[in-house]
């Protein structure tokens, strides 16, 4: 809830700063285009100020010039709704505070899989599994590695479910991962965000056994120091960051 607060007030800040350069200097702001591109760096700039992930800064440089040109779209109502829901369904804990949506690659999951074969790994947790880019190749990969693809967001967990109905090693968890032990799994991933890796630290520090992996795409944990760092040959030059619970 602080999350969506900042991002109302980052907006709010951001117009009335643009009403009033506008009311200061008319000429030089004379227009909508130039006043909707004005608020939406104020909204950027405030939303810097009041400390919202870095993932905040382009919805607020983008939110008023896009609502701004599908208004001249004229389109019915029906469709904002529809999009509002939609996105919702996609990004359900976004507003207040989990990560967006971030979708693994297929080389992530290549990668994974020979840890998995190098640890012998019996059981697998993907935290925050999306449409279950990872997980699934996975389970096609382990066919005897007991897989759980865990996500909140109600429309990425239908895709991950539906894709993993003939799978019989891998169960789609509609949860919270912050709700899940994790004592039970030899190797865990999670490709989050910079915002929760101290907060994941504690999680995992406190749940997962000695032995254990914790595998973190992209994203490495503050102070911790990993046992191995894997980066990968796709477009986004990915590291995977390996830590053995001890």
């Amino acid at each position: 809830m602080a999350t969506l607060i900042k991002a109302f007030a980052a907006q709010f800040l951001g117009l009335a700063l643009a009403i009033l350069l506008a009311s200061l200097a008319p000429g030089l702001l004379h227009g909508t285009v130039r006043l909707a591109l004005l608020q939406a760096t104020a909204a950027a700039a405030c939303a810097y100020l009041l400390r919202q992930p870095p993932w905040w800064l382009p919805i607020h440089l983008l939110f008023l010039p896009t609502a701004l040109a599908l208004l001249s779209l004229q389109l019915p109502s029906g469709v904002y709704l529809a999009i509002t829901l939609l996105l919702a369904l996609v990004f359900w804990g976004t507003v207040k505070g989990d990560v967006p949506l971030f979708l693994s690659s297929s080389a992530a999951a290549d990668a994974v899989a020979r840890i998995i074969e190098r640890e012998n790994a019996e059981n697998f947790a993907d935290l925050g599994a999306g449409i279950g880019s990872l997980a699934i190749p996975l389970a096609r990969c382990h066919p005897l590695l007991a897989i759980d693809a865990v996500e909140l967001a109600p429309l990425p967990w239908l895709i991950t479910a539906l894709r993993c109905r003939k799978l019989a090693n891998i169960q789609a968890r509609r949860a919270s991962f912050w709700h899940c032990g994790l004592n039970a799994y030899d190797v865990v991933f999670a490709f989050l965000s910079p915002a929760v890796m101290l907060k994941l630290s504690e999680k995992i520090s406190r749940d997962m056994r000695s032995g254990s992996l914790f595998i973190s795409s992209s994203f490495p944990i503050p102070d911790w120091q990993p046992e191995s760092v894997i980066t990968l040959a796709d477009r986004r030059k990915t590291r995977l960051y390996c830590y053995r619970i001890t």
